[in-house]
This record gives structure tokens, sequence and C-alpha cells, in this order.
């Protein structure tokens, strides 16, 4: 097998996988009322939500950049921020083709020429740096959820806070060490953007009116946040979804407002994505930063 035909089969899996968890999905809940959910949103709410993630992926895109000027890609924020939403532009529309991130590592090698070995490493960290924050941010909520199970492990979740963030900081120095002196930059990033994020997914829950159990539907959306960076389908759809249906389930929430959570959400990161086409037929000239 080619590697073309390896890159479609992987994609062609990835399709048959999405759709199958989609329609498992919809064998569970009312299609039509989650269309119902939806169709009564307030428009406001949804419109303070996309800025909310337009911000939150502005502050993603710093938080790379400071990794990029750790190794002496010195990119414009401007010039940044255009390679990041093709990126995000290409991870979710053209899954067959060159994902959003090996371009990113592609342009930034054949540009600066600082060692495919080191762009790859920045372009991990920017991604495990978000998990790291994600993980935290998820083991917060546990203690404001109401659940048996989750209340009798408290104990467990707040040793995990300072350990999970240790533990990364030990990678960093161990394995990375040429990018330490950004990691509690990175780590402020992270958590500002996260905190973004959430404020996102809270005015999602205001537009299709859910006042009760928000925290609990906040804990799911980052559990999800985690599951949907498997590389198993395209851009996450389907996993997400899922670990919402089994989350609402497990939190006694109402599954078919979860899907229109979930739903929602895509359509927003879907929306924003789309602009990146602007910088696929014209690609953004990688600019650096002048010298003083």
């Amino acid at each position: 097998m080619t590697v073309k035909q390896h890159k479609w089969f992987k994609t062609g899996l990835k399709v048959l996988i999405s759709g199958f968890l989609i329609y498992f999905i919809f064998t569970k809940i009312s299609f039509k009322a989650v269309l119902d959910v939806i169709k009564t949103a307030n428009v406001f709410y949804l419109v303070l939500a996309i800025v909310l993630f337009i911000v939150s992926k502005v502050l993603n895109a710093l938080r790379l950049n400071l990794y990029f000027h750790a190794i002496e890609v010195t990119l414009t924020q401007l010039s940044n921020l255009k390679l990041y939403l093709l990126g995000m532009f290409y991870n979710l529309f053209l899954p067959g083709g060159i994902g959003g991130d090996a371009y990113k590592g592609y342009v930034i090698q054949k540009k600066f020429q600082v060692g495919t070995k080191r762009v790859i490493s920045v372009l991990l960290l920017d991604r495990l740096s978000g998990m790291l924050l994600i993980f935290v941010f998820a083991c917060v909520l546990v203690f404001f959820v109401e659940n048996p199970l989750l209340q009798r492990f408290k104990w467990a979740f707040f040793v995990l806070i300072p350990f999970s963030v240790l533990v990364f900081w030990w990678v960093n120095k161990r394995f990375f060490s040429f990018v330490l002196q950004v990691f509690w930059g990175s780590f402020l990033y992270s958590a500002i953007l996260q905190t973004a994020q959430l404020l996102a997914v809270v005015c999602i829950l205001k537009a299709l009116r859910i006042e009760e159990d928000q925290v609990a539907y906040l804990f799911v959306f980052l559990i999800s946040s985690i599951v949907s960076v498997i590389p198993l389908t395209i851009g996450g759809i389907g996993s997400r979804e899922v670990t919402f249906l089994y989350g609402s389930k497990w939190l006694e929430l109402n599954s078919d407002t979860s899907i229109a959570v979930s739903f929602v959400f895509f359509l927003i990161t879907a929306l924003v994505s789309l602009f990146g086409v602007l910088y696929h037929f014209k690609k953004p000239d990688l600019t650096k930063v002048s010298p003083h």
C-alpha cells in the first residue's frame, strides 16, 4: 500500500467510525428532540459563545507562538494567527489531505530550518499543555459535581492536580529542556484559554435555556474534549457526542439536551474553522518579528 493509499484508507476508516458513532447516538436519543432544543436557542448567548470561542483560539495561537519563539521561530503574532486558522481548517475540512499540525510543522521547518525534531516537539508540547489544563479543570469541577462515586474519590482528584502539573514539568525538563523557559507562560495561556472555552459552553447552556446542573455539563464537556483528541474520528465528530451521551446518563442529565450542547459546540468550531479557507487559496506569509 502506497503512502497516498494508506492516507485515504485511514481517512475512510475515520469517516466510517464517525458515521457509525453518529448513527449509534441517534438510535439512543430523539433527533427531533435535539433539533427542538437547538431551535429555541437564544441568539444573543450563541453570539457570545462564538466570541468567547474565538478568544480561546486566539489565546491558543499565542501559546503556540510562545513555543515557536523558544526555538527561534520568530513569527509575528499576525502570521502565526493566520497559520493557526489554516491549521484549524485543514484539521476539520480536509482530513484526507495533510493535517493542520503536520502542515504547520512542514512550513515552519521549510522556512526556518530549526530542525524537524524541535518543530514536532513544540507542536506536541502545545497540545499536551492544553490537555493538562483540561485535566486540571476537570479535577477541580469534580468537587462541585453531585455524584456519589466522584465524591467518594475527591481526595484522589485533589492529589492528581499538583501531581499532573509536576509530572508534566518533569517531562519538559527531562526531554524538552530547550523550551523549559516557556513552561509557566504556556501554563498561564492554557488556563486562560480554557476558562474562555468553558465560559463559551456556559453561554451555550444559557442559549439552550439550561439552568440546572451546569457544572455537570461542563465536566462532561471537559471529558469529551480529552476523548475527542484521540485520532479515531474526523475532527472528534461522534466521539465527543458519545461522551456526552454516556456522561449524561452517568450524571443523570437530559440526553437530548446534552447532545444538543455537543452539536452546537461543534457547529461553532466548524464556523470559525471555515474562515481558514481564505488562507488555503492564498497561503499566509510567514513574517518574522523585526529585530529592534
